[in-house]
């Protein structure tokens, strides 16, 4: 029999070896990991035709660059840039009128109305001239992106991104606002490139261009091209395709060829593609987009299987990003000779490129066939130390030979006259 002593000695034996086996199998476990950590919340994705689509993510320079916002109001007339900016001897430049919020496309009424319109503030301005006193009037409002202006025969067109309309008699009622008629609206509704420059051609025709839905993208048959309508919205036809998004075009007076600007795709390079100035000469051609850049590169992404060959290439390139918008032919006769016929280039000024090109005004001289002879600097000073203290976006010569120059910018519009400058009275 037992007894209780060598019971007692068992049990502590026993309780002795499983603790010994309980405390190895433990320190061979591997320690316990701590909680883990809640993944880091997703970033809200970029709306369709967002300008930051494509961007690369492992780069620390392309993450600082994004659309550059205009100051939310416009400069007061003292504090434009003009004497910051720089013209050719024997040019003057001088304010023409302020307080223009976002101030775009250009178009002169008959009687020398000046009509103006916005891209992001949805207003069409006038701007009235009596009697040396210039005055600007809101005359629409409420609009949705009415970029682009016309005039003809009395009558005032508006571009806004997915509509056309008129204004009849439109300079005889800037005082209250302008009746708007709709004339045509078979147009996409895309906010990407979706504002447009509108122009009437010497057949009579409005001309409208409709830009790819995104930065670099295979689009419909609706997109990425010029169309021209009739005056009253019919008899629409496409004359122009691969255009991914032409902001200024005017007709060469000599031949009466369509010459237009076209702003390259963004985030390939910092330095290519190029933007472009085309010309078209027979209805139907292809520019490239988005097959073919600048003419001479093969898109990386829509390339395949393409060939530039088969595209109709530039007449000059522009500069790479730097955002080539207006443009006209200068017919006037107070500029000098040397500037008769040659087309000036409205230069927004590149945002994806961390040395800023543009900001400035560009003369293009043709040869007798078309073809471009030399660019060169008209207007500069829009930018200082890689940022923009202003932004051309159009240009416009006027009846008298002088030209304005929009800037969006700083709400303004400027005047540029060839002759003795103007000096202020002495008292």
């Amino acid at each position: 029999m037992l007894n209780c002593s060598s019971a007692s000695r068992s049990l502590l034996l026993t309780g002795a070896f499983f603790g010994a086996l309980t405390i190895g199998a433990a320190a061979q476990q591997p320690a316990a990991s701590p909680p883990a950590a809640s993944p880091p919340a997703a970033a809200a994705p970029l709306p369709p035709g967002s300008p930051l689509i494509g961007r690369p993510d492992n780069s620390e320079a392309a993450a600082k660059l994004a659309p550059i916002a205009p100051p939310p109001i416009p400069a007061a007339a003292d504090k434009l840039p003009t004497a910051k900016l720089k013209v050719p001897p024997g040019f003057n430049i001088e304010v023409y009128a302020s307080g223009l919020a976002n101030a775009r496309s250009l178009a002169e009424g008959d009687k020398g109305t000046i009509f103006v319109g916005s891209r992001l503030v949805g207003n069409v301005y006038a701007i009235s001239n009596k009697d040396g006193k210039r005055t600007v009037k809101t005359i629409a409002s409420g609009l949705h992106r009415p970029n682009g202006v016309a005039f003809k025969n009395g009558t005032l067109y508006i571009a806004e991104l997915s509509k056309i309309s008129k204004v009849e008699k439109a300079e005889d009622n800037l005082e209250g606002p302008a009746k708007l008629a709709t004339i045509y609206d078979n147009l996409p509704k895309d906010e990407a490139h979706g504002w447009k420059f509108i122009a009437i051609g010497p057949d009579n025709k409005l001309y409208i261009p409709v830009g790819q839905p995104g930065n670099n993208v295979l689009h419909s048959d609706a997109h990425g091209q010029i169309r021209r309508i009739n005056l009253d919205g019919s008899g629409g036809e496409v004359i122009a395709r691969g255009v991914r998004n032409t902001v200024g075009f005017d007709w060469n007076p000599e031949n009466k060829q369509l010459y237009f600007t076209d702003n390259g795709r963004d985030w390939m390079s910092e330095d290519v593609p190029e933007d472009e100035l085309n010309r078209i000469t027979k209805v139907g051609e292809h520019f490239g987009a988005p097959y073919c850049l600048q003419g001479n590169i093969v898109d990386p992404e829509f390339g395949w299987g393409k060939s530039c060959s088969d595209y109709t290439a530039p007449v000059t390139l522009l500069g790479p990003h730097s955002a080539a918008l207006g443009m006209r032919f200068y017919t006037g006769k107070m500029f000098p000779a040397a500037y008769r016929n040659a087309i000036i280039v409205a230069r927004h000024g590149s945002w994806n490129r961390s040395k800023k090109v543009g900001g400035d005004v560009l003369l293009v001289k043709l040869n007798k066939d078309g073809t471009v002879k030399s660019t060169e600097p008209f207007i500069t000073g829009f930018l200082e130390d890689n940022k923009y203290i202003g932004r051309p976006v159009d240009v416009m010569q006027m009846k008298d030979g002088s030209l304005l120059v929009s800037d969006d910018y700083n709400g303004a519009v400027y005047r540029v006259t060839y002759g003795k400058q103007k000096v202020a009275d002495k008292k």
